[in-house]
């Protein structure tokens, strides 16, 4: 997945599950068992995740032969870390099962075992389904096809296989859907989902909504899941077929330049900045098509979320991005990401002369066949 993205709870997951399972406390608390092979200087904390930060609960100590136990007051299903002297972090999901964790200690990317969570379990899997996907036989084959054909220049084989990827993706991803649907309302779910990598929140929007309508009936007081379906809700303003929300926001010259003001013209609204890669790569190809289409009316509407003016300027000129560009420098918190609840860049929204959102997220030969299709279907 060719994005960058502000979801850090589910990277940093360690591919390595055990399976067994124990009944949490009676008196309500979780129990985190585990040992440290490599015992550090310092503390091991438990700490909780509220309102994007971690809040220290419990410095642990290990026993003589390097185990340790915890017990923990869980109201509610929640994000969690145990953070090994400052060197090695495990996030966890707590809910109400009793969890076993072994680490290293000496190596943020030293060896790390969680056992007992349905949750950990599930990210795991899912990402090893991903993992093989890709890596698979079938895949492989369409993909040294692929190259065989673009080297030869055979369009109709290429757009063969790009069909061929696509059915067999669309497999795959039923496969995840099925997934979900048996383990039901769970915050390991949530997190897979809010990341975007395994099903695209547009494309399976629909999904989105059926399982946000879950969290209401099966979690309706949790804070993640809250969050989780004032997302979804947000992201129905901004559905196909729904007009854009404006934008308003300075541009280099400090002028604040709306949205609505390239009404009449197709425009593709463009989130980008100097420090995404992705972005970067995909530019030249925005800029071939702009110069083609731009006198038949197709615009490009930049919003940039860069921090330093000095990067956004630079970046605009390096890449000759001479359209319109705006930014309030907030990074993350750019007003319009909030409003267009962007979570990873590149992001964009592709606009009919009326605002009105005729297509999400495309990019390269995708976004060259849209163009093609509006202005050469006369």
């Amino acid at each position: 997945m060719n994005r960058i993205s502000i979801i850090f709870f589910l990277t940093i997951f360690c591919a390595c599950s055990g399976s067994s399972q124990t009944e949490s406390d009676a008196n309500g608390g979780v129990t985190i068992t585990g040992s440290v092979s490599h015992p550090q200087n310092g503390n091991i904390i438990l700490e909780k995740f509220t309102d994007n930060s971690t809040q220290p609960l419990d410095t642990i100590q290990l026993a003589e032969d390097n185990t340790y136990k915890v017990t923990v007051d869980v109201d509610a299903p929640g994000y969690y870390r145990l953070n090994f002297y400052n060197i090695q972090v495990v996030p966890l999901i707590l809910d109400d099962e009793d969890i076993e964790v072994n680490v290293d200690g000496n190596n943020p990317r030293g060896f790390r075992e969680v056992k007992g969570s349905s949750d950990h379990d599930f990210i795991v899997e899912v990402q090893k389904m991903f993992q093989n996907f890709q890596s698979g036989e079938e895949v492989q084959k369409i993909n040294e096809a692929f190259v065989t054909a673009q080297r030869d220049g055979d369009e109709a084989k290429m757009d063969s296989l790009k069909e061929a990827y696509v059915a067999l993706d669309d497999s795959f991803r039923k496969r995840i859907m099925s997934k979900i649907d048996t383990l039901g309302a769970s915050l390991g779910v949530i997190e897979v989902l809010r990341s975007g990598n395994f099903l695209d929140r547009d494309k399976y929007f629909e999904f989105y909504n059926n399982y946000a309508e879950l969290l209401k009936k099966e979690m309706p007081n949790n804070a993640i899941a809250k969050d989780f379906i004032e997302n979804v809700e947000s992201m129905k303003n901004l559905a196909v077929g729904k007009v854009a929300p404006d934008i308003a926001l300075p541009n280099p010259d400090g002028e604040v330049v709306k949205l609505s003001s390239l009404r009449g013209n197709y425009v593709l609204v463009d989130f980008w900045a100097k420090w995404c890669g992705p972005c970067r790569r995909e530019n030249p190809n925005v800029v071939r098509l702009y110069d083609k289409y731009h006198e038949e009316g197709f615009e490009v509407y930049g919003v940039s979320l860069d921090r330093r003016r000095e990067d956004w300027l630079q970046a605009i000129e390096q890449d000759n991005l001479h359209w319109t560009q705006v930014s309030d420098l907030k990074y993350w918190n750019s007003e319009a990401a909030k409003l267009y609840n962007v979570k990873a860049i590149p992001f964009a929204l592709l606009l009919d002369p009326d605002g009105v959102i005729i297509g999400k997220n495309l990019r390269g030969k995708e976004l060259e066949d849209k163009l093609e299709e509006i202005f050469n279907k006369g």
